[in-house]
């Protein structure tokens, strides 16, 4: 039992026992002077509601396991062949993931336009299903794909989107509309099976997002980098505001400096983890994905 503490709940609005109402910031100091109950009612809201940008512990982030570009195939793989995932499986899972981050760090309230430019692989296919449930948390997406793959699961993501009413396009807007028409770009080009160079169609899209105002969330690796060793080329290379690694991280989230770095894909097998000495972090509650650091709040 803790004697004295003290802690913080932010942006907090919640009854408390039907009749104290904590708002904006209150802080709660003497533990020991509150009844039990209401510990355990304030404990629940702080780890479970995920109002507070919460972090892994110190320990558990320092083990936590970067792969490089071997070890995530392998882990994919395995996912595969052992465990009997199907790509399609995966992939609505980590869209998904995307969606949630996406939706915690970004208020649609505040800007619902979103761009999500998707590539010919498994990244873009994550970002295809990022922008169904997108439309499904109040945002208005505008999907970029420039390479569509003509294979069967593309074809039906494609399908789906156009369902939901979702808009495609085949071009990157210029730079002055990219900034007035989005509030955010959601960054599904390349994942951590690409190799430098970037190819010629790509090229002015990452050129355009390394310079542009508006906010970038990048799905598991910022396009253009390198998987193990990070941005190629400072002067042009990605600086998304958000990471969204999947499954793992990957060696260049080292380099990440941006606001928000998060984790999803809450499917990976315990055995998994084990085998790859991962060292994931416990998702918080039913979440999708865990906050491995925020300097700002997410909701």
């Amino acid at each position: 039992m803790f004697k004295w503490t003290c802690f913080t709940l932010q942006r907090a609005s919640v009854t408390w026992h039907g009749s104290v109402v904590l708002s904006g910031i209150c802080s709660v100091r003497h533990w020991h002077t509150i009844s039990k109950s209401t510990q355990k009612y304030l404990s629940n809201y702080l780890h479970w509601k995920n109002k507070l940008p919460l972090k892994t512990p110190a320990m558990s982030m320092s083990s936590l396991r970067y792969l490089n570009q071997e070890e995530a195939i392998n882990v994919d793989l395995e996912l595969f062949n052992e465990y009997q995932f199907s790509v399609d499986q995966l992939m609505e899972l980590a869209g998904l993931s995307c969606a949630h981050a996406i939706a915690k760090a970004y208020n649609p309230e505040a800007g619902k336009s979103v761009l999500i430019c998707c590539g010919p692989g498994n990244n873009g296919g994550d970002g295809l299903v990022c922008s169904r449930h997108l439309s499904l948390l109040g945002f208005s997406p505008v999907i970029l794909y420039p390479k569509p793959t003509d294979k069967p699961l593309f074809n039906n993501l494609v399908k789906q989107c156009e369902m939901y009413d979702i808009s495609f396009i085949q071009e990157m807007p210029e730079f002055e509309t990219l900034k007035s028409k989005f509030h955010l770009v959601v960054d599904a080009l390349f994942g951590f099976s690409f190799k430098p160079p970037v190819r010629p169609l790509f090229a002015p899209i990452l050129e355009t997002l390394a310079k542009t105002p508006v906010p970038v969330a990048s799905v598991d690796i910022p396009s253009g980098w390198h998987v193990e060793e990070g941005p190629i080329g400072e002067a042009q290379s990605l600086s998304p505001d958000m990471l969204i690694s999947l499954t793992a991280p990957k060696l260049c989230a080292k380099h990440f400096k941006g606001r928000f770095h998060v984790l999803g894909g809450r499917f990976v097998p315990p055995k998994l983890n084990e085998k790859y000495m991962l060292n994931l972090p416990a998702y918080p509650g039913t979440d999708q994905i865990v906050i491995l650091n925020s300097r700002e709040s997410m909701m």
